[in-house]
């Protein structure tokens, strides 16, 4: 089967290419599924140049998420059978045109959903819902200030903030990302950060600031965050797209009230299996009813895996790019 394989860690996935490689068999227990997608993650790219928490050794194939058809069953699987459609995500392994993932991690591929869609859908909306719901118990009717509100984990955030009742701010530092934004998920508000947001973001909630600020971005960012969150409010710390980690003077949610909150929501899961177990039906179970419903910006073939990677890395996806292993 042909699979994007890292080679070496290098920057630019100078270390990445397209390879004939052995199609994996399952075993006990394991599913092998033909991918007809698989969406690209940050992860992914942080993966491909050894920065990312998780190093696996090389050579791996990337790929967090992915959707595709059963095409093999492992001894003592008896949950699927061949051609079922499913989702499903592990750490590795979805930029391939096959992958063996856990029987017990796929779920069945919701009707509503496209397969580029499903593929797009798991690891997003499922860090907005532990964020959101676990972390920040968000409350209809409270002001949630979503930041890189274009990107994959922000648009999600900004679709489940919404179907949660919450009054949404999308946030960005681009007119024409918040002006798609604005027409796929008609947040409550807009806000361009360029040369600062504060002011915009605490007229908006009438002086008070935002319940709920989710910051995947870091950096400046989050050091002005603090600046606009409410009294009591909650300030969730998704990730460093800026590629700065920001510090907080802690005497600053001493005044002001705040708590900073960290949010991994794969290790969320597995610290707690059941709640994990828990997240993962609450957040399928939203697709399966039209809820809420991922965007997919761009779907490209397993040859134009660089073009994918660098609609993310340079901040060009305004939800989600997919690749498709076959096309």
């Amino acid at each position: 089967m042909r699979a994007l394989v890292v080679e070496n860690l290098s920057e630019n996935f100078a270390g990445c290419a397209v390879r004939e490689v052995t199609t994996p068999t399952p075993g006990p227990g394991e599913v092998l599924v033909r991918v007809r997608a698989a969406s690209v993650n940050f992860p992914d790219l942080l993966m491909t140049r050894g920065e990312y928490q998780f190093k696996p050794p090389l050579p791996f194939t990337p790929g967090l998420d992915l959707a595709g058809e059963v095409a093999a069953l492992g001894e003592g699987v008896t949950d699927w059978k061949i051609g079922d459609a499913v989702v499903g995500g592990a750490r590795l392994g979805g930029f391939a045109e096959y992958a063996v993932l856990s029987a017990s991690a796929l779920k069945s591929k919701p009707a509503r959903l496209s397969f580029a869609e499903a593929a797009a859908y798991g690891a997003a909306y499922l860090t907005a819902y532990v964020a959101l719901v676990r972390r920040a118990r968000l409350e209809p009717g409270e002001w949630v200030l979503v930041h890189g509100a274009a990107g994959g984990v922000g648009l999600a955030a900004v679709d489940l903030a919404k179907a949660l009742g919450a009054r949404v701010i999308a946030a960005s530092a681009s007119d024409d990302k918040l002006a798609q934004v604005q027409r796929l998920y008609a947040p409550d508000a807009v806000v361009n950060v360029t040369g600062g947001f504060k002011d915009k973001v605490k007229a908006i909630t009438g002086g008070q600031g935002a319940d709920v600020i989710y910051d995947p971005v870091g950096g400046d960012v989050f050091d002005e965050s603090v600046r606009c969150i409410a009294f009591d409010g909650r300030l969730l710390v998704i990730g460093f797209t800026s590629g700065r980690i920001p510090t907080v003077s802690v005497n600053m949610p001493l005044i002001k009230g705040f708590s900073v909150m960290g949010v991994r929501a794969g290790e969320y899961g597995r610290q707690f299996p059941e709640k994990g177990r828990e997240n993962a039906r609450a957040v399928w179970r939203m697709a399966d009813e039209g809820v809420i419903r991922p965007h997919v910006h761009a779907e490209l073939g397993l040859d134009h895996w660089r073009e994918a990677f660098n609609l993310l890395a340079n901040r060009q996806v305004v939800g989600k790019a997919v690749i498709l292993p076959e096309a």
